[in-house]
This record gives structure tokens, C-alpha cells and sequence, in this order.
């Protein structure tokens, strides 16, 4: 049985990718704080400050957590017999805002602290020589929903749970969303294919969706109908600058992240395995509520004992 060094092991994508793979692997996870050393085959770094919507965090924490962090895990796996590395990174490295589809051609021009320190830790693993016989992907996924998500998705799912309206279904976009199984099974396709060239590879899944078809899915996994507010745009973009400043549930980066279009070319990845992606982001997004259902029927049976 191969064995994988793997941060970020607790977290969505790690506790999801450990069971994907549990029956082929072994996994050995990092502490955060102690000296890497690499004696496993396959390095997966998934570790990292995540993307803030409340824009309380520091520029020296995306650094510290996604720039020096990812030095120090890379630098262990160069001087390691291990052969293959995997690091999560994300679109935003790239850009924060998208005209057309993001793909990996594209020149970084990242705004954000969170993109910026994203990009640095690429740029880093770029400028060094790798010794035959290793393998490095740099991947960036859009979007990740799946059962167990804590995000934006979470929020909207409350909302239309309280059978309450979506107040922005004025905002007409499109985005590209990436399903924790695809994700996965990326991963899995790069840890057992060597004909993988190394390089940085988009990650999503096939089709992109309007924040009103996600309203529209989630009523759906509620057996009821979507309600829909057509507030004015100008009206709801002066809501979010005043919660920028006052802390309300919505504000600029929060809003931006509800009703942006932005939209991820994944050819490269997909003309690389040779292989349809397993799961549409239909599919998986109606997996995710389904979850998020679960969840809240178990919260209520541990309540009543």
C-alpha cells in the first residue's frame, strides 16, 4: 500500500479525499508548527488560509499560510524520495475578476491578498528544477462544493430553507463551480498516471450555473418552490458598501461572491486524463444539499435526545 504525506488532512477537501481514497492508501498527516520530513511517495498539500469574506484577515496571514507554508512543504518533498506533489491552489491566483473563461494562459493579476499569496506560492514552485522522476501539479479549482461545506452555498441553503425569497435574483451571471467528487477524482487520476505532464491545470466541472438555478435546485431538494425578489441592483450594491463598513450579513466581497460571473475553461485537465469528469454540477450540487438536509435532521435528532 502506497503512502501519502498529506496536509490540511481535517479539512473539506482532505477529510473528503481520505475517504476517496482510503482503500489505497495510507495517509500520514502534518502538524502545523513541526519540521516536514517526507517519507512517503506522494505529497498533497492542501493547507491553507482560506479566502476571508469578511475581509478581517491580515495580508501577513494569506503570506504565512499559503506563501511560506507551501515553501516549506515543497522544499521537504525536493529533498525527499517522494515522486509525486499535489498542491491546492485556486483560480484567484490568476484573477480575481474574469472576462470570457479563465484559462490557464491566462497572465496572474490577482487584487486580493488571498490571490496574491496563492500566486507566490506558485511562482515559487515554478522556479525550481525538479530531479527525474518527479511530478508536480499546481491545481486550481473554482468553487469546491460537497457534502460537508461551510460556505457561501451553506448561506443560500438557510435562506431558501427559511422560505424566505432570494432578494438578488436581479443579478444575471454565470460561474463555474468544481464538485468535491470530480476534485477527487482528479487527484486519484495524477497520483496513478505518470503520462500527466507536471504544470498548473484549472479544476471544474463542465457546466456553469446562475446563482438563481442554485436557488432553484435547493427549493427543489426541499420539495417546494424558489421564491424570487427583484430588488434593484444600485439598491443592493449601496447595502453592501454600508456592510462593508457596519458588518452586515452581506458586503461587497460576499455579494461579488453570490452574484459575479466568473467562468473556468477546464480542457486542459480533462484532455490530459482522457476521461468525462464523473460527476455534472447538477448532480453534485443537488448531492450537496442533499447533505445539507441530512445534517439538519441529525442536529435535530441529537437535540431531542
Amino acid at each position: 500500500m502506497q503512502k501519502i504525506f498529506i496536509t490540511g488532512a481535517n479539512g473539506f477537501v482532505g477529510s473528503n479525499l481520505r475517504t476517496y481514497l482510503t482503500e489505497e492508501f495510507q495517509f500520514f498527516a502534518y502538524a502545523r508548527g513541526e519540521k516536514p520530513i517526507i517519507q512517503e511517495e506522494i505529497v498533497i498539500h492542501l493547507a491553507g488560509k482560506a479566502h476571508d469574506t469578511k475581509n478581517v484577515s491580515s495580508p501577513e496571514e494569506y503570506y504565512q499560510g499559503n506563501t511560506e507554508l507551501t515553501k516549506l512543504i515543497f522544499d521537504a518533498f525536493l529533498t525527499s524520495q517522494a515522486q509525486v506533489f499535489i498542491v491546492l491552489s485556486s483560480v484567484k491566483a490568476a484573477a480575481d475578476e474574469v472576462t470570457g473563461e479563465l484559462t490557464e494562459e491566462v497572465i496572474p493579476r490577482p487584487t486580493t491578498f488571498y490571490g496574491k499569496s496563492k500566486l507566490l506560492a506558485e511562482e515559487y514552485i515554478l522556479s525550481k528544477t525538479l530531479t527525474s522522476g518527479k511530478r508536480v501539479y499546481i491545481l486550481r479549482p473554482c468553487m469546491i462544493h460537497g457534502p460537508g461545506n461551510k460556505g457561501n452555498l451553506n448561506l443560500l441553503y438557510k435562506l431558501v430553507k427559511r422560505n424566505l425569497p432570494w432578494p438578488l435574483a436581479a443579478f444575471q451571471n454565470l460561474r463555474s463551480f468544481c464538485s468535491i467528487e470530480n476534485l477527487c477524482f482528479v487527484i486519484s487520476e495524477l497520483i496513478h498516471r505518470e503520462d500527466i505532464a507536471s504544470g498548473i491545470y484549472n479544476i471544474a466541472d463542465d457546466n456553469a450555473l446562475s446563482t438563481n438555478d442554485l436557488i432553484r435546485y435547493i427549493a427543489k431538494s426541499l420539495s417546494r418552490n424558489p421564491k424570487y425578489l427583484h430588488l434593484p441592483v444600485k439598491l443592493i450594491q449601496s447595502l453592501a458598501r454600508i456592510g462593508d463598513m457596519i458588518r452586515l450579513p452581506l458586503n461587497t466581497e460576499r455579494l461579488k461572491k453570490l452574484t459575479e460571473s466568473y467562468l473556468v475553461d477546464n480542457k486542459k485537465i480533462k484532455t490530459a486524463i482522457g476521461k468525462p469528469l464523473p460527476v455534472s454540477s447538477e448532480e453534485g450540487l443537488k448531492k450537496t444539499f442533499y447533505s445539507f438536509g441530512q445534517n439538519n435532521k441529525n442536529q435535530k435528532n441529537k437535540k431531542m435526545k
